[in-house]
């Protein structure tokens, strides 16, 4: 089967449509003008229904790759415009949040968040996941505003990945020495190395000039950070 057959252009559109860029580097997702748009919500679900007969174990790494992390992020979108407003995705969770809960049928075989990403995504082995699947959340990597697809996969996780880790979301320099970094890299260290020395040397593969030097005169993580907040084009103050 060819990436081809899968309907990536519906999700590339939705994306094009509704990922706002904001001056802060941080894009935001618009939810709520999604939820009033009762076709592109027709749309939305229609691309997420069209894996309950594709088998994905025949693509090719990167189209595979691609694939899993579209799905993801569709999913991730579809639940958030279910229950909007809201603001954060953890909202209602006692515990936790939604991942093994929302699921999708691929392939006649019914998959959560946490299965995809943990199961089939993680286990390929390109730490640079993370950097392209997204959480809903402010503090997570951008929600890019094209699908992904195999033709251009090395050059996204490539770009992805120095967004992040140059934006202060993902590494910063405290005042008082030392790094203020994501809390992606604790939750997902054995990902990127297995220690702070390995996860440092990440750091320095894609940060600028500047930023490499800073990291260089201070290597040592001193405090992991995440911000839960919507990423929402709405303020999370306005929500309940």
């Amino acid at each position: 089967m060819a990436e081809t057959d899968t309907p990536h252009a519906t999700w590339d559109k939705l994306l094009k449509t509704y990922v706002v860029e904001g001056e802060d580097g941080v894009t935001r997702f618009d939810y709520g003008k999604l939820q009033g748009d009762r076709e592109d919500r027709r749309r939305l679900q229609a691309y997420l229904d069209e894996f309950a007969s594709v088998d994905l174990s025949r693509l090719t790494f990167a189209e595979k790759f691609a694939a899993y992390s579209n799905i993801y992020n569709a999913l991730t979108v579809s639940h958030i415009v279910d229950r909007y407003p809201i603001a954060s995705i953890r909202s209602g969770y006692w515990l936790g949040g939604p991942w093994k809960s929302v699921q999708i049928n691929i392939n006649g075989k019914r998959l959560s968040l946490h299965d995809i990403e943990h199961d089939i995504l993680r286990p390929m082995g390109d730490a640079r996941v993370h950097y392209v699947i997204n959480c809903a959340s402010y503090s997570c990597p951008n929600l890019r505003r094209d699908a992904l697809t195999a033709d251009t996969l090395e050059a996204d996780l490539e770009a992805a990945a120095r967004d992040y880790i140059n934006h202060p979301r993902g590494v910063s320099i405290r005042s008082r020495g030392g790094l203020e970094v994501s809390e992606i890299y604790k939750w997902f260290e054995a990902d990127f190395g297995g220690d702070e020395a390995a996860i440092i040397a990440h750091f320095l593969v894609y940060a600028g000039a500047d930023l490499a030097a800073l990291i260089r005169a201070n290597p040592e993580i001193k405090k992991y950070n995440y911000d839960w907040s919507l990423n929402d084009v709405v303020s999370s103050q306005t929500l309940p």
